[in-house]
C-alpha cells in the first residue's frame, strides 16, 4: 500500500536547516542542508509515531514529503531553534484541530516523564563531551516552557522541575490556551500564534526526549 504525502516546511539559516511536518506539530529535525534535514525528518518518523499513538491518533506511513514553504532562517536557526513562523502557522485553528493539539502536547509530556523515569541521573556525554544530565535537562525544558507561556499569555513563575504540582499547573494552562479555537493571530500582542506555539513546545520536549534516549548508557 502506498504511503501518504506529508506536507512540510523548511527554515534555512547559514549553518543549519530545519524541516518539519505541517500537520504533525513537533515532528521536526535539523541538519546542515535541506536535503539532510528532510532525511533526518524521515528517519524520525517511527519515533514520532509513538507520540501520535500515545495521543490516540493514527499516524500514516509517509513515502514522500511535499515542501509547501521555504522560510529564511536567522541566528536562532543556526543556534538550533526553529524560530520562523510560517504562513501555515497563521491559519485559523478549528475546534477539532485545537483539541488534537492538546492531546499531542499531553502525549509529549507523558513520554518525557516515562523516559526520564527510566533514565539515570548521569547520561553519557555528547560527541563533543558535553550535554546536560537528566535533571538539568528537565529543568531546562520546564524553564523554557515558562518562557514560551509568556508568548501566548500564560504567566507562571518558573517552577522547580521536580515540583510536580507547579509543573502540572503550568502545563495545564499551556494546554488550555492551545486547545481552544484560534483565528490564527498571535495569542498576545507581539506573541506567537497557536500553531507555532504548539509545534515549538512539542518540538522542544521531543528533542530532549530523543536526546535522553540516545544518551542512555545502554545505547553506548
Amino acid at each position: 500500500m502506498a504511503g501518504k504525502v506529508a506536507p512540510i516546511a523548511t527554515e534555512t539559516g547559514k549553518k543549519k536547516v530545519f524541516a518539519w511536518a505541517v500537520e504533525w506539530p513537533g515532528w521536526c529535525r535539523s541538519a546542515k542542508t535541506e536535503e539532510l534535514a528532510i532525511e533526518a525528518l524521515a528517519a524520525y518518523a517511527g519515533r514520532y509515531k509513538a507520540v501520535a499513538e500515545e495521543a490516540g491518533l493514527a499516524f500514516p506511513q509517509t513515502d514522500t514529503f511535499d515542501i509547501q514553504e521555504r522560510l529564511p532562517g536567522s541566528a536562532s536557526t543556526d543556534f538550533g531553534v526553529p524560530g520562523a513562523i510560517a504562513s501555515a502557522d497563521r491559519k485559523p485553528v478549528k475546534a477539532a484541530e485545537a483539541a488534537r493539539a492538546g492531546e499531542l502536547l499531553t502525549a509529549a509530556w507523558d513520554i518525557l516523564a516515562t523516559v526520564a523515569a527510566r533514565s539515570p541521573a548521569e547520561l553519557t556525554k555528547g560527541p563533543r563531551g558535553g550535554g546536560r544530565d537528566r535533571d538539568k535537562m528537565l529543568d531546562h525544558v520546564v524553564g523554557s516552557e515558562s518562557g514560551y507561556g509568556r508568548m501566548i499569555g500564560v504567566k507562571h513563575k518558573q517552577p522547580a522541575f521536580d515540583d510536580e504540582e507547579a509543573v502540572a499547573a503550568l502545563r495545564a494552562d499551556l494546554k488550555r490556551a492551545l486547545s481552544r479555537p484560534s483565528d490564527g493571530s498571535p495569542l498576545r500582542p507581539n506573541g506567537w500564534p497557536a500553531r507555532y506555539a504548539t509545534r515549538r513546545i512539542i518540538w522542544h520536549v521531543l528533542d530532549h526526549v530523543w536526546e535522553m534516549e540516545d544518551r542512555h548508557p545502554s545505547r553506548v
